[in-house]
């Protein structure tokens, strides 16, 4: 018998030494190797116990030192809680498949109870996020978040005011026809043509009037004059969002790295 032989998975498979919060290639093992401690299922008892019985607006704070599985926490917290499919399984069901559930039944019902609350999961590295100089603006994580939930909605990430450009088309109902009339009249997709804005601003502008009937000359330069970033404003943003879900629908934020700001 081999070395090899006795081991229950491959010890020749790539691990990576880091867990990188937005990583998707490897979900399924990561969720079956991730080791559940004694002092980690405390942490997770915690949680699911507040997350089930919600009552107000709350967050969760993951400290500890570098190298002590911030990240991989955080990661696998929003994978359980959105429980989306993995190579045909559920999350859940590779996540609890693990020891440390067999005897606390508690904490796998818990689990249970709010993996099947319906949610999104909008997990990302808020440096890697930024712009390079976002840290020493007054509203910096202000301004991340918008675009992470901009760039969730199908919106442009790069350009807030652009964003609510097309967000306004969409709740109308007239964002698809536009996209259509833009390629129709330019060759090319919107998702090229709003990089290049300056240059297609008559076609841009052509196509606004057409689908909405308005007549309006450099519309984007309207939205961008009048574009104004409030934590206000966003808060109504996600919550129209979640009240356009069906059930007691949640949108959960987690945030790597923020620690820095």
């Amino acid at each position: 018998m081999n070395l090899n032989e006795i081991f229950e998975k491959q010890i020749d498979r790539n691990i990576d030494g880091v867990i990188k919060a937005d990583d998707i290639e490897n979900l399924k093992q990561e969720l079956e190797e991730y080791v559940v401690t004694r002092e980690i299922e405390k942490h997770l008892g915690n949680f699911f116990d507040a997350y089930n019985d919600y009552q107000s607006a709350n967050g969760v704070w993951i400290s500890g030192f570098f190298g002590s599985g911030k990240s991989h926490l955080l990661k696998m917290l929003s994978l359980v809680l959105e429980n989306d499919s993995v190579d045909d399984s559920k999350v859940t069901e590779i996540f609890l498949n693990k020891p440390a559930f067999n005897d606390n039944t508690i904490l796998k019902k818990d689990i249970e109870k709010a993996s099947s609350i319906p949610s999104r999961s909008i997990l990302f590295n808020i440096d890697a996020k930024s712009a390079v100089s976002t840290t020493d603006q007054s509203d910096a994580i202000l301004s991340v978040f918008v675009k992470v939930f901009d760039e969730f909605c199908g919106y442009s990430p790069k350009s807030p005011y652009i964003a609510q450009f097309e967000r306004e088309l969409d709740k109308e109902g007239f964002f698809q026809d536009f996209k259509k009339e833009i390629e129709s009249l330019t060759g090319k997709e919107w998702l090229l043509v709003r990089e290049r804005r300056t240059r297609f601003s008559k076609e841009i502008d052509s196509a606004y009037n057409k689908i909405t009937g308005a007549n309006s000359e450099d519309i984007l330069k309207t939205y961008s004059n009048d574009y104004s970033l409030s934590i206000e404003d966003f808060a109504n943003r996600v919550n129209s969002y979640i009240n356009d879900r069906e059930g007691n629908f949640r949108l959960n934020f987690f945030v790597d790295e923020v620690g820095q700001y």
